[in-house]
């Protein structure tokens, strides 16, 4: 027969475990709401970067701008796969009981998925300025939207981090 305190210490375990399956099946689902608002942009973005090989403007392109545009095109892609991937991962690995690993995973690959996601957006941009107004002008409009992406996406994020390592 277990003591009272045992017994108590049982339940509290059990209910600090279930507490504990509880926010990470939260914190799951939040990740997989955000990924879901950022796929149908990246997927949008890759399907114009598709069909954009069949104008007859593409075959003006000069060597520089078709690199440029394959890398956003492979950035693009890279970024949709980092995206789904937590959720691919998931399905996989249903009922395993890895919920916290699936989630660390899965929040370094939508940050991952965010980085080629602001590479694809950038050469975006500067493709188009270049072939608007010209290299300079492109390389300008590239870096100054790079660092409007670093400092919306991450900068505040980062900083937090730091703060709290300075300050535990």
């Amino acid at each position: 027969m277990s003591s009272p305190d045992s017994t108590r210490a049982r339940i509290e375990a059990e209910e600090q475990h279930e507490e504990l399956k509880l926010r990470l099946e939260r914190e799951h689902n939040e990740l997989l709401q955000e990924l879901r608002s950022l796929i149908p942009g990246a997927e949008v973005l890759l399907g114009f970067l598709l069909a954009i090989t069949f104008t007859e403007k593409f075959d003006l392109l000069t060597d520089g701008q078709r690199y440029v545009y394959y890398v956003t095109l492979v950035s693009t892609a890279s970024a949709i796969v980092l995206f789904l991937a937590p959720a691919a991962h998931h399905r996989i690995r249903f009922r395993a009981g890895d919920k916290e690993r699936l989630l660390r995973k899965g929040n370094r690959e939508a940050i991952a998925g965010t980085v080629a996601a602001a590479i694809s957006l950038t050469s975006v941009i500067y493709l188009v300025s270049d072939l608007l107004f010209g290299t300079t002008e492109a390389i300008v409009a590239a870096i100054v939207f790079f660092g409007f992406v670093a400092w919306r996406w991450w900068a505040y994020g980062v900083w937090r981090a730091w703060q709290d390592r300075a300050h535990p």
